[in-house]
Parts: C-alpha cells; structure tokens; sequence
C-alpha cells in the first residue's frame, strides 16, 4: 500500500510515537471505505467511517489535552496534514461538547424540525429501555 502522502516539510519529533497507531488507524479506515454494504440501510455504510474518524481525532485530543504526551509542534503539524479534525477537537474543548460524536450531530440543517440529533438528548430525559440510533454516525448517545 502506498503511504499517504504528506508535505514535504518532515515531521517533528514525537511523530514515531504516534505514526504506528495513525497507520492502524489508516490501514482500518481503507477497509472500512471498501468494506461492502450490501443489506444495509443507506446510511449505515458511513458509520464504521464516522467510527474511525472519531477515534483518530479522540487519540489526538488525548495525547495532548490529557495526557500531555506530544509537544505543541507535533499537534499542529498533525492538525496541519489533516489528520485528526481540527473543528471536531475544538468543540471537544468547549463545556457540554466533550463527548460528541460528530459535527453532522450538531448542525441544525440536516433535521426536520432545526435542532440537534436525537444522540444529543441526555439519556434521563429519554423513554427508559429505548434504544436510540443516530442517523448520521449510529451514535448512541454522546450527549454524557
């Protein structure tokens, strides 16, 4: 398999600490984009994708707003070469966006009635045994 392809400036330092889980993460990201999605829904080909995605960025975030194991320089350049997402990782930031799942659940243009996903209502305040899905990234329920 080809690598993907970065700018040509080299990495900083840290960046073998991290390049073989990215790889991993990469190698699963392949499979899951050619993975086949005969009898399923429509939507639920993107989720494994929505998945990943997620818990590449959540790695980042991790190593360096919680566990402070990469230097500054090394999180740009991954925020720089697109890596992790950028935008998702700043609304982590934000108090009552720590545990979201994806930007699609909270942009009001993709529901009928312009509010949030159904995986962002508390747990407490929904019907006790039903299963809640998320349409965009089969989350359920990010909202803590």
């Amino acid at each position: 398999m080809p690598k993907v392809r970065r700018s040509r400036k080299p990495p900083p330092d840290g960046w073998e600490l991290i390049e073989p889980t990215i790889d991993e993460l990469d190698q699963k990201m392949r499979e899951a984009e050619t993975e086949p999605h005969e009898g399923k829904r429509k939507v639920e080909g993107l989720w494994p994708i929505f998945r990943l995605h997620h818990q590449k960025s959540r790695y980042i975030f991790d190593l360096f707003y919680r566990r402070k194991a990469i230097s500054r320089e090394l999180y740009e350049y991954v925020l720089k070469e697109n890596i992790a997402d950028k935008n998702l990782i700043a609304k982590w930031k934000k108090q009552g966006y720590e545990n979201l799942c994806c930007l699609r659940c909270i942009q009001t243009r993709d529901t009928n009635f312009s509010t949030n996903c159904i995986c962002r209502v508390p747990k407490a305040k929904l019907e006790t045994g039903k299963i809640v899905e998320c349409i965009h990234c089969g989350c359920r329920g990010c909202s803590g």
